[in-house]
């Protein structure tokens, strides 16, 4: 198995987050490190325990208080599965409120790939701001591959070995 460094992986509260521990299980496969960090409402569809003991890393929601330790390892790459209507708004905007958009906001400048599927009801997917949003994700060097199933697993870590 070849190892692929630390995946920094964010998920939204989208139905395929239910099943993100079989995502986890095939980026580990692929000699992929998870480190996992869940938006507020993501957090409270999920097991963080069982999602803690299967990555060996805590699952974070929460930003660090000043002088806390990182919990996670440097990422050599950053995936958002699924990409929710609203974190793809607010991140191509900046806003910050929230750990994982902090992640996605800081990564935008760190020089390591960055990988977004989104899993957006197609009435979202039509109002006028998302698809301007997903250009300038775009154009800032995010690659973009909408989830076309509600657990499109495969279309996921092929992008991301690719």
């Amino acid at each position: 198995m070849t190892r692929r460094g630390v995946l920094a992986l964010i998920v939204c509260a989208a139905p395929p987050v239910l099943r993100i521990s079989e995502l986890i299980a095939l980026l580990q496969k692929d000699g992929w490190t998870i480190c996992l960090t869940a938006t507020p409402t993501a957090a409270t569809w999920i097991d963080l325990n069982a999602l803690e003991t299967q990555t060996g890393y805590p699952v974070r929601v929460q930003w660090r208080k000043p002088g806390e330790p990182e919990p996670h390892p440097p990422a050599d790459a950053v995936a958002v599965v699924p990409a929710t209507f609203n974190v793809i708004n607010k991140w191509a905007q900046g806003i910050n409120d929230t750990l994982a958009l902090g992640i996605l906001n800081e990564t935008l400048g760190a020089g390591i790939p960055v990988y977004a599927f989104p899993n957006v009801k197609e009435q979202l997917a039509a109002h006028p701001s998302y698809d301007r949003h997903v250009r300038l994700l775009q154009d800032a060097g995010v690659a973009v591959t909408p989830m076309r199933g509600s657990q499109d697993w495969r279309t996921v870590t092929d992008r991301i070995a690719a």
